[in-house]
Parts: C-alpha cells; sequence; structure tokens
C-alpha cells in the first residue's frame, strides 16, 4: 500500500508544503513587532474617533448617536482584545520562566 502526499492541504495559504523546513534565520519575530505596532495604532486611531464622537454627541453637535455608540462599542471591544492577548503573553512568559533547564 503506498502513501501518497496530500497534495490539496499544500494549496491552503499558510501551509507548509510536504518536504518543507523550517527557515534557518527567523523573519517572523520583525513581522510580529510591525503586526502588534499596527493593531496599537489602531487601537489608539478607534479610541480617538469614539471620544471624539462622544464630545459631538455630549454637545449636541452630533446628528446620528447611533455612529457614537458603535464607535463607544467598537474602541471597549478592541481593547478587551488587545488587553487578553497581553495577558495570554504574560502568561506564556511566566509559563517559559517556570521551565527548568
Amino acid at each position: 500500500m503506498d502513501i501518497s502526499a496530500i497534495t490539496s492541504v499544500a494549496g491552503i495559504t499558510g501551509a507548509p508544503s510536504v518536504g518543507a523546513t523550517a527557515p534557518t534565520n527567523p523573519t517572523g519575530a520583525a513581522d510580529f513587532a510591525s503586526i502588534l505596532g499596527g493593531t496599537i495604532d489602531g487601537l489608539q486611531q478607534t479610541q480617538a474617533t469614539s471620544d471624539a464622537l462622544n464630545v459631538q454627541a455630549v454637545t449636541g453637535n452630533l446628528e446620528d448617536i447611533h455612529k457614537a455608540t458603535i464607535a463607544s462599542t467598537r474602541a471597549q471591544v478592541e481593547l478587551e482584545l488587545v488587553a487578553a492577548v497581553r495577558n495570554k503573553g504574560v502568561d506564556a512568559f511566566n509559563e517559559i520562566m517556570r521551565m527548568q533547564a
């Protein structure tokens, strides 16, 4: 019985091809750092937009209150997501520090 490679899995984006080896020079660290920095910048922009819409709502200059509500909820959810990712990172770091060599 011959066992052949499953070729359809290699066509999936991000799936390694059969026989692929790990890169010897890891470049994923810089990519992760840039993604994380972009996420933080996006969070700050979302919070600034939410704050501006909330000020407009309080002063009576906002025609559609739904925009302020949606922006506020979006900022809250994004902040909770970033905090959860940070907590998981801290937990992973602490677990690594507890490992014995």
